[in-house]
């Protein structure tokens, strides 16, 4: 029984590993291929329930300065408005 339990959740995991497709947009590509590097798009879509545009600034450059992500400033700033534009809390800057 346990290994039957075992199994089922492991599928349930895998199948929450596939990323959310994101908004069609300017910069949604920029983001698709940098972001998805290191974690699904569900951090995204998870985190736009709170994020404003100027929490989103301090996320990417915080991957980059402190996690070392390899997106160029040009790139990041295409992500950063893709992000506030489609993801930022409604309302808020």
């Amino acid at each position: 029984m346990l290994a039957v339990f075992g199994g089922v959740v492991g599928c349930g995991a895998m199948a929450a590993d596939a990323p959310v497709p994101l908004r069609p947009g300017a910069g949604g590509e920029a983001a698709r291929a940098n972001c998805n590097v290191c974690h699904t798009s569900d951090y995204i879509v998870m985190n736009s329930r709170f994020l404003t545009a100027d929490a989103w600034r301090a996320e990417v450059t915080k991957m980059r300065e402190a996690f070392g992500a390899r997106i160029d400033e040009a790139t990041a700033g295409a992500i950063i408005a893709y992000l506030a534009a489609n993801y930022s809390v409604a309302g808020k800057p």
